[in-house]
């Protein structure tokens, strides 16, 4: 049995994660007008993962009993400068969604709530990779500079990233 306590944070969660969903979309968007279509991809998949992580949650509360609410979800900024800025506000963006991961876990441990201790593992090691690939992608931003052929080749090789869905899930309802 899952608290309320532990349900309205998960709820919390699941609107964090669609938020960065949101982020990465407008992300995209901006990436697109400033003539980055390989960062624009990039954060498109980034914005279907975030999706992936909203409902695994959103159906982890389902096959827990517990209610779902799903809250208002902020607007994005429309701009983010740079490159290198839009990869560091990622990063920084990253950094508070492990936070809250971390939050949750907490949580979970003093709720005694082993199940949801055990499923919020996948997120922990997830977040471990976000920001991984975040710190790599700014590290490349970097040494190439923002400008000229350094920045092409980036986005060449941003442009060639896909979504690669969970192997169990053959359409959006069956994400868990």
């Amino acid at each position: 049995m899952i608290s309320e306590k532990m349900t309205d944070a998960l709820n919390s969660q699941i609107n964090k994660e669609m938020y960065s969903a949101y982020l990465y979309m407008a992300m995209s968007a901006y990436s697109s007008n400033i003539g980055l279509n390989g960062f624009a991809n990039w954060f498109m998949v980034q914005y279907q993962e975030e999706m992936v992580h909203a409902m695994k949650l959103y159906n982890y509360l389902v096959d827990q009993g517990a209610p779902v609410k799903l809250m208002a979800i902020e607007e994005p900024p429309k701009e983010f400068g740079t490159a290198l800025d839009m990869f560091y506000a990622t990063l920084e963006h990253e950094q508070f969604i492990t936070k809250s991961i971390n939050d949750l876990v907490d949580l979970a441990i003093e709720e005694h709530d082993h199940a949801t201790h055990i499923f919020l593992q996948w997120y922990i090691t997830e977040q471990i990779e976000e920001e991984g690939n975040d710190n790599e992608i700014i590290d490349k931003l970097k040494l190439a500079g923002e400008e000229g052929n350094g920045l092409f080749m980036i986005d060449k090789e941003l442009a060639v990233r896909v979504f690669t869905p969970p192997a169990t899930v053959t359409d959006w309802t069956q994400v868990r």
